[in-house]
């Protein structure tokens, strides 16, 4: 297993203040290095999407004006 793989496995996810009912929800979890993973919260077993720091900035100003 590799490093981001045990930070994928030991993360702690939280559901995001945004995610709305049924399919709408995603959890996030903050990684090493400012980065951020984000993955569907009915697949948590699934792929999480690892975002760099401006990345990330760049999702949440997107959210945020939706």
């Amino acid at each position: 297993m590799n490093d981001l793989q045990r930070q994928l496995t030991t993360a702690i996810w939280r559901t995001s203040s945004h995610s709305g009912s049924g399919d709408q929800c995603v959890e996030v979890a903050s990684l090493t290095g400012d980065r951020h993973a984000v993955r569907d919260s009915k697949d948590r077993g699934g792929p999480a999407l690892i975002l760099s720091p401006a990345d990330w900035r760049a999702f949440l100003a997107t959210a945020r004006a939706h």
